[in-house]
C-alpha cells in the first residue's frame, strides 16, 4: 500500500555522512519494523513534536524502537543527513522513511498510518493484580454490567482509575472476574501493576505499585557526597541557587544551572550521574525531579543543601 501524503525519499549524502554511521542507521531501520528517531525516550519525550508522535504510535502499537538523538550528537546530525530531512522526530516503517511529526499526524488523522501499521500489530495484554481489599472496593464501584474499571497510565506514569463503559479501542483484561480496560497506549506501561488500598487521614485510598515507572530522585547526604567526591566518582554537581547565593558560598566543583548547563544536559547521556543542590534542599528537589522526568536515571538531591554541607562536611564554608 502506498501512503499518499507527500514525504521525501531517502537520498543519503555520503559526502557528509560517515560510512560507518550510515551503515549503523541503515541496519537499525532494516532490523526493526518501526523506528522513531526522537528527542528523549518513549517514556520521557523531550520535545512536544516527539511527544506527539509517541502518543500516536502508542495508540497503534504495543512495541516499537525509539532512538534518543539527544544522547548522541553524531546520530542526531547523521539521521538528518541520512533522510535528507532537517528536523526530529523521524519515523521509519519497514525501512521506509515516513516523515516528521506533521506528516505522521496527518497520516494518523486520515487513517493511512493505522493501515500501514496494521500488519505489525500484535495482541496486547497486561498483567494486573489486585489485593482482596482493592478487588472488593473496585467491584463495589460498578453500577451496571457494561461498566468496568478503566486504568490509564500516562507517559509520565500518572495513574488514573475510573468507572465507566470501555472505549471500543480499549484493551480489556479480566482480573478474577473484574474487567479492567485501558487505552492501547497504556498497556505496556501498565503491565505488572499491583493495586492495593491503604488507609490515610482522609480515608481509604488506592495504592498503585508500577514496576515500569522510571526511577525517581534519590537522596544523597553531604557525607555520602563527600565520600564519592573523594574517591573520584564521575559526578555532575549542579547548583540551582541564585548568583548572589553562589557568591557567598559554593561547593567546589558545583556548576550553575544556566543556559550552557541546560544545553550540555540536553546532549548528555541519560545514565549520567547528577547531584543537584541548593540552600536547604527544596529548590534542588524540584530541579532534580525535572531532570528525572527528562529521562535521567541517576539523579540525586543533596539532603539539606549547602547549609548541611557547611554543618557536616566543611565548617569553614560561610552559612547564610
Amino acid at each position: 500500500m502506498e501512503i499518499s501524503s507527500p514525504r521525501p525519499t531517502v537520498e543519503v549524502d555520503m559526502g557528509t555522512l560517515s560510512p560507518n554511521l550510515a551503515e549503523s542507521i541503515r541496519r537499525t531501520i532494516s532490523d526493526n519494523p518501526v523506528v522513531l528517531y526522537m528527542k528523549g525516550t518513549r517514556d520521557a519525550p523531550q520535545c512536544g513534536f516527539s511527544s506527539r508522535v509517541v502518543q500516536i504510535l502508542d495508540g497503534l502499537l504495543p512495541e516499537y524502537l525509539t532512538v534518543d538523538v539527544l544522547s548522541n550528537a553524531a546520530v542526531r546530525d547523521g539521521i538528518k543527513q541520512f533522510s535528507s530531512w532537517p528536523t526530529i522526530p523521524q519515523l521509519f516503517v519497514n525501512g521506509e522513511f515516513i516523515g516528521g511529526a506533521d506528516i505522521v499526524a496527518a497520516l494518523s488523522e486520515s487513517g493511512e498510518l493505522k493501515e500501514k501499521l496494521a500488519g505489525l500489530s500484535v495482541a496486547q495484554t497486561a498483567k494486573v493484580t489486585l489485593s482482596e481489599r482493592a478487588r472488593a472496593e473496585l467491584g463495589a464501584a460498578l453500577e451496571g454490567a457494561e461498566e468496568c474499571i478503566r486504568l490509564d497510565v500516562s507517559p509520565k506514569f500518572e495513574h488514573d482509575l475510573a468507572v465507566g463503559i470501555p472505549d471500543p479501542r480499549d484493551v480489556i483484561v479480566n482480573v478474577g472476574g473484574l474487567r479492567i480496560s485501558m487505552p492501547p497506549g497504556s498497556v505496556r506501561r501498565a503491565d505488572g501493576i499491583h493495586i492495593d488500598v491503604m488507609d490515610t487521614p482522609d480515608g481509604p485510598a488506592f495504592k498503585i505499585d508500577n514496576p515500569n515507572e522510571p526511577p525517581r530522585v534519590k537522596r544523597l547526604s553531604p557525607a555520602e557526597l563527600k565520600q564519592r567526591m573523594t574517591r573520584g566518582d564521575d559526578l555532575l554537581l549542579v547548583d540551582v541557587r541564585t548568583p548572589g547565593e553562589r557568591a557567598i558560598a559554593s561547593i567546589e566543583g558545583g556548576r550553575p544551572l544556566d543556559a550552557a548547563m541546560r544545553a550540555e544536559l540536553e546532549r548528555s547521556a541519560r545514565d549520567r550521574s547528577i547531584v543537584v543542590y541548593c540552600h536547604h534542599g527544596v529548590r534542588s528537589l524540584n530541579a532534580a525531579g525535572e531532570l528525572a522526568a527528562q529521562g535521567f536515571r541517576d539523579v540525586y538531591n543533596l539532603v539539606g543543601g549547602i547549609d548541611s554541607w557547611s554543618l557536616d562536611v566543611d565548617p569553614d564554608l560561610p552559612r547564610y
